[in-house]
């Protein structure tokens, strides 16, 4: 675009010279040339600079994510370096001693943000550790519990689309308590990162210092040796699974865990055995997608195995799916799994507080109640249920997350979950058995508690505000024909309304990273017994049937 061009439009002038800002102060020349290149094709441009340029990535308690680019709204070194900065000052503040650890995924741009983060910590006198290569979410989590570190940084977007990274901040015992050692950071902490972050001169001027040192192999061999712990030595241990990282970084500890564990190695999908950034099997790397699993249940199928297991890319969530009577293949709920696992650990004399999120299945609740164990219920996100209690035995999450080894890792962990429900299906298999067989015994005692989840994405914010307040505003009386007898609203601590029936629960959330509104639905159906058995199979049937209808009432109940 010309001089001339720019100044016969002030709004494109203005633009401009926000962008030309930004180069000025960017330290990675490559962002800077993607900047000049949009600059150079202006006014085709305008709206990519006006998106990137729009504002900037908010530091949350999920940290940062977003689309790698250039610019304030994209993950760059820019970005990272504000952010390295703004976590490095806000420590100095609270007068945190010991190292800030660092661990990266396999995505685009991990290592240079890593490399960026490192540089940043150490210019201000402080250690920085980094992990030896691309490695799970959950050993980054490790470390920082096993290196007595001040706090860890997880360069990664988890599950998110291929041109995504992003950044987790975890807290050391020092500043997050005993509770909160090795675990995400929660508010106020974020907000004070923030602050810190707007305090920032130019970025030029932010001393970078040596290179971090790099951890040995005895890290990694901590977090195996510790994941291998949750499996009992003389539990059975045949089995035949099938698994996949999804391209992510989780498939040679996987199997390197399985291994310590006693268990004969997972066949891995082999189009998705090793990291590629680029995701090229799958549409949306997140086991819980449509159609991700595909490639893991076809190899389930021809492998007659006797369990598939899906860890997404950071290995930080794990899937199962389980052979179904008729010869087809299912995924596993994440309530499903999570009340299996949590039954599991109860019966095998695990002592302490079960806990789960407010959005997960009352059925954990119910479990707890009859074995005579601790319960407790947080609000959604991993970061509240690691602090739900100091002698936390389990934790799980619907969103296909698990915490079973919460002395060792203080965050939702794909690997061990892995290895605990190895554990599972290979006791049931020596007792001529399955996990579905586990779960119909389950259903039996305390019902057929089905889950399901009502997800409506926007354009505008505003649409998700105006659906709570119509929703407050005239709750539903009634849920399938059956009285609604109880609701609770937790403004203003948290933007949550939940309606109980007798029969069925809903609980409505925005999204808390996607502009989308949520319900998550559930209903409870008990199996009767008569003289020819019981009716679980129409038990099941009557659940699903409820939970579609629910959909209908509660999107109608929503206006959306």
């Amino acid at each position: 675009m010309s001089e001339s061009t720019a100044a016969e439009n002030p709004s494109l002038s203005t633009l401009r010279a926000t962008v030309l800002q930004w180069i000025t102060d960017d330290p990675d020349p490559a962002s800077r040339d993607e900047l000049y290149r949009l600059l150079d094709a202006l006014p085709r441009s305008t709206t990519e600079l006006t998106e990137r340029f729009g504002g900037r990535l908010a530091f949350g308690t999920a940290g940062l994510r977003g689309p790698v680019r250039a610019g304030p709204m994209g993950m760059n070194r820019a970005v990272v370096r504000a952010a390295a900065a703004g976590l490095s000052g806000w420590l100095d503040d609270k007068g945190a001693v010991g190292p800030v650890v660092i661990g990266f995924d396999a995505r685009h741009g991990s290592t240079d943000f890593a490399e960026e983060t490192a540089r940043v910590v150490t210019g201000t006198g402080r250690d920085a550790l980094i992990l030896p290569r691309p490695l799970p979410t959950p050993v980054l989590a490790h470390a920082v519990r096993a290196l007595g570190a001040a706090a860890g940084v997880m360069v990664t977007a988890s599950h998110n689309p291929p041109a995504d990274n992003g950044y987790k901040v975890y807290l050391g015992k020092e500043l997050g308590g005993v509770d909160g050692a090795g675990a995400q950071i929660v508010s106020p902490v974020d907000r004070e990162i923030e602050a810190r972050m707007d305090a920032l001169g130019p970025l030029t001027e932010i001393p970078l210092g040596a290179a971090p040192t790099v951890i040995g192999e005895e890290l990694i061999e901590s977090y195996l040796t510790g994941v291998a712990g949750v499996v009992d030595p003389d539990h059975p241990k045949e089995l035949s699974t099938v698994a996949t990282p999804m391209h992510g970084v989780g498939g040679a500890v996987l199997l390197a865990a399985m291994d310590r564990a006693g268990f004969a190695p997972a066949t891995l999908v082999p189009e998705q055995a090793e990291p590629d950034p680029d995701f090229p099997t799958v549409a949306f790397p997140n086991p819980e997608e449509p159609g991700a699993m595909d490639l893991l249940l076809a190899l389930a199928r021809s492998a007659d195995a006797d369990l598939a297991i899906a860890l997404d890319p950071d290995a930080d969530r794990c899937a199962v799916a389980i052979p179904t009577a008729d010869g087809r293949w299912r995924a596993l709920r994440g309530d499903e799994l999570g009340v299996l696992l949590a039954d599991h650990l109860i019966r095998s004399g695990r002592g302490g507080t079960y806990a789960t999120t407010i959005v997960s299945s009352t059925m954990l609740r119910r479990v707890c109640e009859a074995r005579g164990v601790d319960y407790a219920e947080t609000l959604t996100g991993f970061k509240w249920i690691v602090r739900a209690a100091a002698d936390l035995a389990f934790g799980y999450e619907e969103a296909i997350g698990y915490c079973v080894a919460p002395d060792h890792v203080r965050d939702k962990d794909g690997v061990s979950a892995a290895l605990l429900a190895c554990e599972l299906a290979a006791g049931l298999k020596a007792e001529m058995h399955t996990l579905g067989d586990r779960l119909d015994k389950l259903a039996r005692e305390f019902g057929v508690h089905a889950t399901d989840q009502l997800s409506i994405r926007v354009e505008d914010l505003r649409e998700i505000s105006d659906a709570m307040a119509r929703l407050r505003s005239d709750l539903p009386t009634s849920l399938l024909d059956d009285p609604v007898v109880e609701h609770t609203d937790l403004l203003p601590h948290a933007d949550v309304v939940t309606l109980h029936t007798e029969h069925a629960r809903v609980v409505v959330r925005p999204s808390g990273t996607e502009p989308k509104l949520k319900a998550y639905l559930e209903v409870v159906e008990h199996v009767t017994n008569d003289a020819d058995g019981d009716d679980i199979t129409a038990a099941r049937d009557r659940a699903r049937a409820s939970l579609a209808a629910l959909r209908t009432e509660i999107g109608a109940a929503l206006g959306l």
